[in-house]
């Protein structure tokens, strides 16, 4: 089982919080910013936002233009009916 602590719910204006020991967050990587929170199982859980879908994509490719290597890797081909295309 995993270790737990007891801890206060104060409020706060017209919500609710606890206050969280830095080592607990320490722990998940967690010391500032922003955190997401979900009910799973009945639990409240707290954990490091996930990236973005695409997170890096945009530099990644301007790096991989810089340095002239974004050649098509199997070159360009075609559909057997597009000769009678026109263009």
């Amino acid at each position: 089982m995993k270790e737990s602590m007891q801890v206060n719910i104060r409020p706060i204006g017209n919500s609710r919080g606890i206050v969280i020991p830095k080592p607990l967050l320490a722990q998940v990587g967690l010391s500032s910013g922003m955190a997401e929170i979900a009910i799973e199982g009945g639990a409240l859980v707290l954990r490091k936002p996930r990236k973005p879908a695409r997170s890096g994509w945009a530099d990644a490719a301007i790096k991989i233009a810089e340095s002239d290597d974004d050649a098509l890797v199997l070159g360009e081909f075609g559909n057997a009916a597009d000769a009678e295309l026109t263009w």
